[in-house]
């Protein structure tokens, strides 16, 4: 196949039908994505997650998720939890790096300013402190969290949103 631009994904609310979807992508992206900064007994019990997955659908419907489509297909989520807050932020390997987290992220800032929100955060893997530091999220501390019996590092980062005078920059 020959290596063409992907078409402008799209964004659309979570429907419950999407979870197996999602499930799906969570887990490709936490084991093809996150190899350098996570051992592999610490990816799985971070992929497990999303075996149960009533209790995964759960925690999407009970935050704000948006879901990023290409052609109708989810490609990447991510989820407000309150108003200041990402939950989850995930896109599929084949995405990675296109501009899908991006969009999700923009929304969810949009969505956190709306909603109020003067700073949202979020507790931010290892492989996406990058990211994250190029959108303007300033860490705050470090964190080791259990997951299924792994402890994971992860990072607070705050990003203030703007009334687009931060810095002075327009």
């Amino acid at each position: 196949m020959m290596a063409q631009s992907m078409p402008r994904p799209a964004l659309r609310p979570f429907l419950p039908a999407d979870v197996p979807m999602l499930a799906a992508i969570f887990v490709a992206a936490i084991q093809e994505l996150t190899g350098d900064d996570y051992s592999e007994a610490q990816q799985e019990a971070w992929a497990e997650v999303a075996e149960d997955e009533a209790a995964f659908g759960k925690k999407l419907a009970g935050e704000l998720t948006l879901i990023a489509t290409v052609q109708n297909s989810p490609v990447g989520f991510a989820s407000l939890r309150g108003n200041d807050q990402i939950g989850m932020l995930y896109v599929h390997p084949s995405v990675a790096g296109q501009g899908v987290g991006a969009m999700l992220c923009d929304a969810l800032e949009k969505l956190a300013g709306a909603r109020g929100a003067k700073n949202l955060s979020v507790d931010a893997s290892d492989n996406a402190l990058d990211f994250f530091k190029k959108r303007g999220y300033v860490a705050q501390q470090r964190n080791s969290v259990t997951v299924n019996g792994e402890w994971l590092a992860n990072t607070t980062m705050q990003k203030t949103l703007g009334d687009g005078e931060a810095g002075g920059q327009q």
